[in-house]
């Protein structure tokens, strides 16, 4: 254990919430438990500081960083799931409490400053480019899609869950893919009547079920990195909106989160976006949209574009790219 662990009283305690994830030799349940003990913090409005964190990765893996029980960035992940988790006890709640979107994102930032900033990445976290969506960027998209209970939500690259939990709390029915390993276990523990995927996102339409036609994709792709190829892939998050694209239910809705680039006023992607309008017409928001409060909360998140945007719509489907 390194110099900073916690206190055997604090220890001792947590593990009275679980005990056997400490033993799991599945890191899914492992992320689990340790999200379960943050959420205990989170109910009661504490900040979860690395001090914290660290209490709980120790008890949940029965180890510390310093002996490669876990790392860093999957500490980070454990901290997402249990956002999720405080999302699903008291989401429901806090919306009906909140006279509007605006006042619930307003809720959700108090929640999301209780967390600690993602300060250290992992050699994967940089390769595939998972920077998770914050919670209130994630609720922003899901208002984008107007996603009612009776959608198919597809999720083609679903980190750790965070905008699948917005759909999830819409009534709406879940479709998860994710690449990486370790993600997909976690998912697999934290929406367990579903079964994750775990194909390439970028080619998501060739991979799954022809059966499985999603009336709304919410998504987050990578920007600039592609599954086995090095070096950077500039179009990257085209080719990933493409794919889910074409396998988006006539009718249904996208809503994609992209780097500021990815525009129609980029002369570099002008004619990309005029050939995704074979599926849906790419337009941009009017100007007084970009003052509302859900926009002005994801133009602060860093590396997003300055709009809730283009909104993509030929009376078949409608693609949001945002």
């Amino acid at each position: 254990m390194n110099s900073i662990s916690a206190p055997a009283a604090a220890l001792a305690a947590a593990r009275s919430v679980a005990p056997a994830a400490a033993s799991s030799s599945d890191a899914g349940v492992a992320l689990l438990a340790a999200a379960k003990l943050l959420l205990a913090d989170l109910e009661r409005g504490r900040v979860i500081d690395a001090h914290v964190l660290r209490t709980a990765m120790i008890v949940a893996f029965g180890g510390s960083d310093a002996e490669a029980a876990w790392d860093w960035k999957t500490a980070y992940d454990a901290c997402e799931a249990a956002q999720i988790l405080f999302l699903r006890r008291f989401g429901p709640a806090m919306r009906e409490r909140a006279a509007s979107p605006s006042a619930f994102l307003a809720m959700l930032r108090k929640v999301a400053a209780l967390m600690p900033s993602h300060t250290r990445r992992s050699e994967e976290s940089q390769a595939l480019q998972q920077f998770s969506t914050p919670m209130g960027l994630g609720f922003a998209a899901s208002i984008a899609a107007a996603i009612a209970p009776a959608d198919l939500v597809l999720e083609p690259s679903a980190g750790t869950g965070l905008l699948a939990v917005h759909a999830e709390l819409a009534g709406a029915s879940l479709v998860l893919n994710e690449l990486a390993d370790a993600r997909a276990c976690l998912l697999d523990h934290l929406f367990p009547g579903i079964t994750v995927t775990r194909h390439d996102a970028a080619h998501i339409h060739d991979h799954l079920d022809a059966a499985v036609r999603p009336t709304v994709v919410l998504m987050n792709p990578p920007f600039s990195v592609a599954a086995h190829v090095e070096g950077r892939v500039a179009d990257a998050a085209l080719r990933h909106v493409s794919s889910a694209l074409m396998r988006l239910a006539v009718g249904g809705r996208l809503v994609a989160i992209t780097g500021a680039s990815l525009s129609p006023d980029n002369p570099s992607w002008r004619d990309s976006l005029v050939r995704l309008q074979e599926r849906g017409r790419v337009v941009c928001p009017p100007r007084h949209e970009r003052r509302d409060p859900l926009h002005r909360h994801r133009s602060r998140s860093r590396r997003k574009s300055s709009g809730i945007p283009g909104i993509a719509r030929d009376g078949e489907r409608h693609c949001r790219v945002a």
